[in-house]
């Protein structure tokens, strides 16, 4: 009787484990697919193109994506496993020590070869060699081990999803005929920027919230970063958040009182970075054009476009953030403050913009830094950096959740990041 409820208990811990592996089969394949829909619209030329140091050409995300799967999972679970090509072990290396030399970041745009179809057919490659993977009989520990990776795999191409999206628009943005990445119609499918509208045009209320000791990190079950945990108590102080983000209208308004030339409303690095960058206005806002009825217009993912006043501002930087927030009798919260808040609201915390803090990326108390090369994806960069919540219209779906850190230096404006306030 004993042998019988083994053999039950082993067939069906057998077959959990082979449905779970299935739909996570299915994820793989779904949200590989989309990465390439997300090229679709770009021409050979526009992938190639590299805009600045901090953004990558779009044929760059394409192949460094597959080599995660190829470095990590292929190499060190496949059967007589052969690189696709042994060049690429350097040139779509990102940042990962453990694993060897990286071509260098600032120069991903020199690269004209391999080709895009190369790195299409070596997507191909790697994820009919994936899948394959995965339809394998293996040991319950190494299934388990191969399961986890493939999943921060997936984590980690929906970062990048987000991240050629904004790459993209900085790229066409400096582009003479400033041409669409996707007519309007065609954008809501791609995106959620049409959903960035709607909710900054309430008015803005005050929400309050008590001081006490307060529980923030990852908590319960799903996929998470190493760098939401350990989930710790930290203490809040009372304070009130704005039920809302800053919209454009808003913003506008501390443009057109010289919130860029008044130094006493910007931190010092603040006030030198827009001296020396010459700065008057946000990334992507242009003046006065007779084409169009309102005084100022935007560039966006679907070209040149009036400026929308009662959207959420986007694509902030934290020093812009936090001399908005100054001038406008606010401040900016902390993360602690920023999750207690979100855990208790149904408004807009995600989907339209992601939102600074005034918290440094530091690791959290207990935080300890995952082995090998995998634990190089997070601990290392929290130094010199400030945490940003929630999500924003470029997060894809199902990538969001409370506990996520985002983090960018305090200059980062390319990014589609905002403004919620707080107070004291």
């Amino acid at each position: 009787m004993h042998k019988l409820t083994n053999k039950l208990e082993n067939k069906l811990a057998n077959e959990l484990v082979n449905e779970q592996v299935s739909e996570l089969a299915k994820a793989f394949s779904t949200i590989r697919d989309h990465t390439g829909t997300l090229a679709q619209p770009l021409s050979a030329e526009d992938c190639c193109v590299q805009s600045m140091p901090d953004a990558s050409p779009a044929k760059w995300h394409l192949a460094h994506t597959t080599w995660f799967f190829e470095t990590f999972i292929l190499e060190q679970f496949e059967t007589g496993f052969r690189p696709f090509h042994p060049a690429f072990r350097v040139l779509f290396n990102s940042y990962y020590e453990g694993v060897g030399e990286q071509h260098p970041r600032a120069q991903r745009g020199l690269m004209t070869r391999p080709s895009l179809v190369e790195v299409q057919a070596y997507r191909q490659n790697v994820d009919q060699r994936l899948l394959a993977l995965l339809g394998q009989t293996m040991a319950p520990d190494q299934m388990l081990q191969l399961t986890a990776l493939v999943e921060l795999g997936l984590q980690h191409e929906q970062q990048h999803q987000e991240l050629m999206l904004t790459d993209i628009k900085h790229l066409l943005s400096m582009n003479p005929l400033q041409p669409p990445y996707l007519a309007w119609d065609e954008m809501a499918e791609t995106m959620k920027e049409a959903a960035a509208g709607a909710a900054t045009a309430t008015a803005l209320q005050w929400q309050p919230f008590e001081a006490g000791i307060v529980e923030i990190g990852h908590a319960g079950n799903g996929f998470f970063f190493d760098n939401e945990t350990p989930r710790h108590r930290q203490f809040v102080e009372p304070f009130s958040m704005a039920s809302r983000l800053v919209s454009k209208g808003e913003y506008l308004a501390f443009v057109e009182a010289g919130g860029y030339q008044n130094p006493l409303l910007w931190l010092a690095a603040g006030w030198d970075w827009v001296q020396q960058q010459k700065l008057t206005r946000p990334l992507y806002w242009q003046a006065a054009h007779a084409q169009f009825d309102s005084a100022w217009r935007e560039f966006t993912l679907h070209g040149l476009q009036p400026l929308a006043l009662d959207e959420a501002v986007t694509h902030i930087s934290f020093f812009e953030a936090e001399a908005y927030a100054r001038w406008a009798g606010a401040r900016l919260p902390t993360e602690a403050e920023w999750e207690y808040a979100a855990a208790t609201q149904t408004t807009d915390y995600f989907g339209i913009a992601w939102q600074w803090t005034t918290s440094s990326y530091a690791p959290y108390p207990g935080y300890v830094v995952l082995p090998g090369a995998v634990g190089e994806y997070n601990g290392k960069f929290m130094v010199n950096q400030y945490v940003l919540r929630g999500s924003s219209s470029a997060t894809p779906e199902g990538h969001a959740r409370l506990s996520y850190r985002n983090f960018f230096p305090a200059t980062a404006r390319w990014q589609f990041s905002g403004i919620r306030l707080a107070r004291s």
